[in-house]
């Protein structure tokens, strides 16, 4: 047994789980601040130098909160489901690369978990488990609205799930593996996001509703169910969903940022610089974090910004617009492979999504002829 290997795993795995971790408390501190300065106003400010404790005060609240169970939920299931919510969301972010790799005491050490050859399926797999928590979450409450909140998440995920794995399997043919690390290096000359705008946009749009972001926060809609699927939820049993929330957001921009964006790879014009990760190994993690600071930047905006989309046209989006226009993406894109021409994929795919955006226009003003 190569003890080295394993005490290599255990400690990366550390760095990953305690990464995302502060990453979720900190995210929620960009999250307060960036809205505040949309909003024109100050946002956290008094617990540390510009507010940088106020996760740790608010961490500290959670845990010390008083926890309530109701009387008539199903109490296995309702432990459980905080749970099943947020461990998914530590593992997915096993098989995506954060850099290349360095050599330490004569060992190379790569900065990644595992570079599984189907490490797209992977994700896709461990990501359609996290509704099961959510799901059960409503169901377990055994409250009315809780439930409604449960069921709202199932349709919504498995509808916009349907364009986010097409997604994937753009990402997929234009890297030629279901390897992340080979899809990262296959970004070398031009990243995918822009030979395929159009397929990072969908994805981009089909990760807010997995996350359950506005405008897609149908199974929280605190103003119509109170919070949705955690209502009967307090205390660190509600912190974990909370958690699971951020957490996902940061792993869905890992995983955006890799399909589309070049993940830790440097703009493609500045490979032969000394701006490249070939020659500075430490600027890969860099490159990476700086990508899923600005997706997440455009997230926080998003919700500043949009209302919450009416629950029927949520549905409708979905399943009239993007998963035709993915079925449009997907075989754009090979056809743009087997005739060997990025040209024809970028431009062949921007006139599909003018079509999608014209036909959505053209919906939106038969219905407001109808209201009229």
């Amino acid at each position: 047994m190569d003890w080295a290997l394993l005490l290599e795993w255990f400690l990366k795995s550390l760095v990953l789980i305690f990464g995302l971790l502060g990453g979720f408390a900190y995210t929620t501190y960009y999250e307060r601040r960036w809205i505040a300065r949309l909003q024109v106003r100050v946002g956290p400010n008094r617990v540390g130098p510009l507010g940088l404790l106020q996760p740790i005060a608010d961490a500290a609240k959670l845990i010390f909160k008083e926890e309530l169970t109701p009387a008539k939920v199903y109490k296995t299931v309702f432990f459980l489901s905080p749970l099943l919510t947020m461990v998914p969301s530590l593992v997915i972010a096993a098989v995506i690369p954060l850099g290349t790799s360095f050599t330490l005491g004569g060992r190379t050490i790569h900065m990644y978990l595992a570079n599984i050859n189907v490490g797209a399926l992977y994700l896709m797999s461990v990501a359609s488990i996290a509704v099961y928590g959510i799901v059960l979450a409503g169901w377990s409450s055994n409250n009315k609205y809780a439930m409604l909140g449960g069921l709202r998440s199932t349709a919504q995920m498995i509808s916009y799930e349907l364009t986010l794995g097409l997604m994937f399997v753009a990402a997929i043919l234009l890297g030629n593996s279901m390897s992340m690390v080979d899809i990262v290096e296959g970004q070398r000359d031009m990243w995918f996001g822009a030979i395929q705008p159009v397929g990072f946009v969908l994805f981009f749009i089909a990760t807010l509703a997995e996350v359950n972001r506005s405008p897609f926060d149908m199974p929280e809609a605190e103003q119509e169910l109170t919070a949705g699927y955690h209502t009967e939820y307090s205390g660190m049993k509600f912190a974990l969903f909370f958690m699971a929330e951020y957490q996902k957001m940061i792993v869905v921009s890992m995983i955006g940022a890799t399909l589309f964006l070049g993940g830790y790879r440097e703009l493609w014009f500045l490979k032969d610089t000394f701006l490249s990760v070939d020659r500075a190994w430490f600027l890969g993690p860099f490159y990476l974090v700086a990508k899923v600071f600005l997706l997440l930047g455009l997230m926080i905006w998003i919700r500043a910004a949009w209302p919450r989309i009416r629950y029927d046209r949520l549905m409708s989006l979905g399943w009239k617009v993007l998963v035709p226009l993915s079925l449009a993406v997907i075989f754009l894109t090979a056809a743009g492979i087997l005739i060997e021409s990025s040209w024809f994929i970028l431009i062949s795919s921007l006139l599909a999504a003018a079509v999608a955006v014209a036909f959505i226009q053209r919906a939106l003003r038969r219905k407001a002829y109808e209201f009229a």
